[in-house]
């Protein structure tokens, strides 16, 4: 990991159906819907958000 590595984070399923938890995480994270991206800090905190979600984004590694 270094400091400037991003991860591009795109979610691929609804939130409709989901538990609230999981719901605020995908709110937390900045995703709006299914189609939706956004490019967050290669944190442990935000790896963490998204280990709670995984099953409904898709996840790339971008430098810089």
């Amino acid at each position: 990991m270094t400091p400037a590595s991003k991860l591009e984070v795109t979610q691929i399923r609804s939130e409709i159906g989901r538990p609230h938890p999981q719901r605020r995480v995908l709110k937390g994270l900045g995703l709006r819907g299914p189609g939706s991206s956004v490019t967050v800090a290669n944190t442990p905190s935000f790896r963490g958000m998204i280990k709670k979600v995984i099953h409904l984004v898709q996840v790339t590694e971008r430098k810089s």
